[in-house]
């Protein structure tokens, strides 16, 4: 069985026509991509990498990382609608060395296991039914001495008044109902399943906004968003 919700993969589906537009429900990963992606090279070094983008929807992170040196950026998803936005944009900007493709994490391991240099998986735990699944599928398909970043929301009051209250009924950053709390992970569970999968973390960042100036930056404050660098031993 594919390890992915119907009703999450339609609700992305709905909005992929608007994944690229600045001002559109997705400004928040607009806003936070260069800060995710700084935090990611400063770690892997990703010119000149192999490079996997595991539930990359429309494509930002996995095209800005191309952009970035990357020798080969393939970004894989379930949901179509947003994997083809992600191709039309990518071939509109001229960005050659980024692929997209249907798949998901479980099949693309057993398909091509330990042949990637650095594995995001960015905001997609918390929407599929197995998060330690994914997580054992990006460990295997890492090179060994190779990169895993991982990031998600934590379980916990505060979390649920930033990331569901108030980003989305209060300030509607996002769409009401883009998050459930019930799957929010606790950065202790995440990095369990990261050792258990034979990942060593060497590193966790926090995010923090500020709605006055609408501003984000990296942090040491993982109550609410937060990121995890892994790597594999090798």
């Amino acid at each position: 069985m594919t390890n992915a919700d119907p009703q999450e993969l339609a609700k992305f589906s709905e909005l992929a026509h608007r994944w690229w537009a600045p001002e559109s429900e997705f400004r928040p990963l607009h806003q936070i991509n260069p800060l995710r992606l700084e935090w990611i090279d400063s770690l892997a070094q990703i010119a000149g990498k192999r490079v996997v983008d595991v539930g990359c929807g429309g494509g930002i992170l996995a095209e800005a990382m191309a952009r970035k040196g990357a020798a080969q950026v393939t970004g894989t998803d379930l949901a179509l609608k947003p994997l083809r936005v992600a191709q039309l944009h990518a071939l509109e900007a001229g960005v050659q060395n980024v692929q997209y493709r249907e798949v998901s994490a479980e099949d693309l391991a057993a398909e091509a296991p330990s042949s990637f240099d650095v594995v995001t998986c960015m905001e997609m735990l918390e929407h599929v039914p197995d998060p330690a699944a994914v997580v054992q599928a990006c460990a295997q398909m890492v090179r060994p001495g190779g990169w895993v970043f991982f990031s998600t929301l934590n379980r916990n009051p505060k979390s649920f008044l930033f990331a569901i209250v108030g980003a989305e009924y209060v300030l509607r950053l996002l769409p009401r109902g883009t998050h459930e709390y019930a799957k929010f992970i606790r950065p202790s569970e995440l990095t369990r399943w990261a050792r258990e999968a034979g990942l060593a973390p060497q590193g966790m960042r926090g995010m923090g906004y500020n709605p006055v100036t609408r501003r984000y930056w990296l942090s040491t404050d993982t109550s609410v968003n937060y990121l995890v660098a892994c790597r594999r031993p090798g």
